[in-house]
């Protein structure tokens, strides 16, 4: 194993941490949308707004260090894939900045109408937002994004069966992970309708998660056949404990198991990249670019990797405390939770 092959399980490690809580975070900002009106869906957006508030711009962090290490690491292969996704890449970039806007902005409104407002564009970005980021890694994973700048088509290298697929299946898997979380939080509320409404949510959105990311595997076999052999062989592995996690997490949920299920779905959203990883190493931007090929000079990879455990060392415990502090809050008014 190479410094590169330790950088790329970096990079890969950031991009999950990244799906599973600024997944959430997106997902939330569905819910928001889905809530209903202003008076019916008032306690769903008042929990929401509490779950995610402490949090929202931490989970950035992330996709910043993903990008960091991307350009620093893999210069060539950043290259191309800046140059050719550059459209998915700045619409992702204004539905990030827009969401982050709207929901301070709607916190500090006064009016009804500027609340909506504030209100239908945190929610529609959040719904955008992660289509975006899909329909990238679609683009990367189904080989569209050749070396060299601006060599793939700017269009079809992210409109594409695979992309489009990849791109409504993060906007489920967002609406997933936050329906999960958000059980536990109305739990620790102690709100029991609000516990039984985001159960009913998360078993749905499982369900049809599941099935369509399954279907979905056909639209991968006909548009991107060599990914798709992959992922029948050297990641087969990863997908089906994907699969065997998500058929657990439904059993959890419909169990009462709400702590325990944040792990295996989770689990089951972190298998997911692991199989695309797997499936697609060595190339970094396959089939022409090898994770070898476009990594930078070693003395550049040998400093980044020792500034990335120093800044791990200070990051991670800071990050726990947040999310410990967090926890151990109660996420709304309400009766204390059941023991």
């Amino acid at each position: 194993m190479t410094v590169a092959d330790v950088l790329l399980g970096a990079l890969l490690g950031g991009l999950t941490l990244y799906t599973l809580l600024a997944g959430a975070d997106f997902g939330a900002g569905i819910w928001d949308l889905l809530a209903g009106g202003a008076r019916r869906g008032a306690a769903r957006r008042e929990l929401i707004a509490h779950s995610i508030g402490p949090v929202w711009e931490a989970n950035h962090v992330w996709l910043i260090l993903v990008i960091t290490l991307f350009w620093t690491t893999f210069p060539p292969a950043f290259a191309a894939f800046a140059s050719t996704l550059y459209i998915p890449l700045t619409l992702a970039a204004l539905g990030i900045i827009g969401r982050g806007a709207a929901f301070a902005f709607r916190k500090a409104s006064h009016t009804l109408t500027e609340q909506r407002l504030y209100g239908a564009t945190f929610a529609l970005s959040s719904v955008a937002t992660p289509f975006f980021l899909g329909s990238i890694v679609g683009a990367v994973a189904s080989g569209r994004v050749p070396p060299g700048i601006a060599e793939g088509d700017i269009w079809r290298s992210w409109l594409n069966p695979t992309s489009i697929y990849a791109g409504l299946l993060a906007i489920g898997v967002c609406a997933y992970l936050a329906a999960v979380y958000l059980i536990h939080d109305a739990r620790r509320a102690g709100a029991a309708d609000l516990v039984a409404q985001f159960r009913r949510r998360a078993l749905v959105t499982g369900m049809v998660v599941g099935v369509g990311a399954a279907a979905g595997l056909a639209v991968v076999a006909a548009d991107a056949p060599d990914l798709f052999a992959d992922l029948r062989g050297r990641a087969l592995a990863l997908v089906l404990l994907s699969f065997a996690a998500g058929l657990g997490s439904l059993v959890l949920i419909a169990a009462g198991r709400y702590r325990a299920v944040r792990v295996t779905a989770a689990l089951a959203v972190a298998a997911v990249l692991w199989a695309w990883g797997a499936a697609q190493y060595p190339d970094l931007l396959p089939p022409d670019l090898t994770v070898t090929e476009a990594a930078g000079d070693p003395t550049v990879l040998a400093t980044v990797l020792a500034v990335l455990a120093v800044g791990a060392l200070l990051l991670a415990p800071s990050l726990f405390w947040l999310f410990g502090i967090f926890q151990r809050s109660k996420p709304a008014a309400g009766n204390p939770p059941p023991r």
